[in-house]
């Protein structure tokens, strides 16, 4: 990359320009021997795009690793903004950014740098650029919302500001703390039963690590991993529960006889609790939640045929609307 060496004097304190060089590097060994990119072409347009912003950065004065969304938007109308450059051009240069980092970032062992996933969520236009009119990508929750939602769901456990709160409310965010911490639909949590939440194996005594999904029309039996925090939720709900004395097998039953809760008013309480968490948009949140839970294990580098095991979908063609969205790995929540 001919255009990086022109900015070797540079001062110790200033941008480096071998971190841009060796992060372009680094990530394009990587991508060939992982067989990603195989093209010529494809590695010239990469190329071009990662020493522009290389130059840029370094004639502003923005370090790589101080690389904000707001550098990548003012970089982006640098060029031309809307008016020269598509939303799917705009797509493909930060999804290329956001890919160097979270390489760059597991080299090092640091945390990654999200600027262009952040822009990504920030620019919908961008984010659904390489999306085809008639084959509309899921909805999920940003980051934010999701650790909003995480943590708003988790202050009903013991010792936390909220406990001793009604047992319809902790099975209400137990309930919705499976759907974005599991990935189940709203009729697969209906359906769970006590003997369906796996404690034995897991890493903490006590505590459900996954869960054992019964098969239906739409999916085939499978077991999906459990989030830590949502294993924790589903532990105290199920210590709650014995406590209650609530009769049958249900996990999450309507009443304290075991009735077996509706769709209805499943749905009524999984839009308050997402209401009263601050979440935006609760209108079809629970397959917003599924959405988030499969982009968040993709993103944290699990491959696309485990996480279509995990939420039992057998047609290719919903794992693709995933990758479209899928801009690089970060933190799983």
């Amino acid at each position: 990359m001919a255009t990086l060496d022109l900015f070797s004097d540079y001062g110790p304190t200033a941008p480096s320009p071998a971190a841009f060089t060796t992060a372009w590097i680094t990530w394009l060994e990587c991508e060939k021997r992982a067989g990603r990119l195989q093209l010529e072409s494809s590695v010239s347009v990469y190329e071009h795009m990662w020493s522009a912003l290389s130059a840029w950065c370094l004639g502003q004065g923005v370090a790589l690793d101080g690389l904000t969304s707001e550098d990548l938007e003012r970089f982006l109308g640098s060029r031309g903004g809307a008016d020269e450059i598509s939303a799917r051009h705009a797509w493909r240069f930060l999804r290329l950014v956001d890919r160097v980092l979270a390489n760059r970032a597991r080299a090092h062992g640091t945390k990654p740098n999200h600027a262009a996933v952040q822009l990504l969520e920030q620019r919908p236009e961008y984010r659904y650029a390489n999306a085809g009119e008639k084959d509309p990508l899921p909805s999920f929750l940003p980051a934010g919302e999701a650790k909003l939602l995480v943590t708003f769901l988790s202050a009903v456990r013991p010792g936390r500001s909220a406990a001793g709160q009604a047992w319809q409310e902790v099975r209400n965010r137990a309930a919705v703390a499976l759907m974005l911490g599991a990935g189940v639909t709203p009729g697969e949590v209906r359906a769970l039963e006590v003997e369906d939440a796996v404690v034995d194996g897991g890493r903490t005594k006590g505590v459900p690590w996954k869960l054992r999904v019964r098969g239906h029309s739409e999916a085939p039996a499978r077991e999906t991993p459990l989030a830590p925090w949502a294993g924790q939720l589903l532990a105290y709900w199920l210590a709650l529960r014995k406590e209650q004395g609530i009769p049958g097998q249900a996990l999450f039953p309507s009443t304290r006889t075991g009735k077996v809760w509706s769709k209805v008013s499943q749905y009524n309480a999984t839009k308050e609790v997402l209401q009263a968490a601050g979440v935006d948009d609760v209108d079809g949140g629970s397959f917003r939640l599924r959405h988030t839970f499969a982009l968040r294990q993709l993103r944290s580098g699990k491959s696309p045929g485990d996480v279509a095991k995990w939420l039992g979908v057998t047609d290719p063609a919903v794992m693709a609307r995933y990758q479209r969205v899928l801009p690089a790995p970060i933190d799983v929540v």
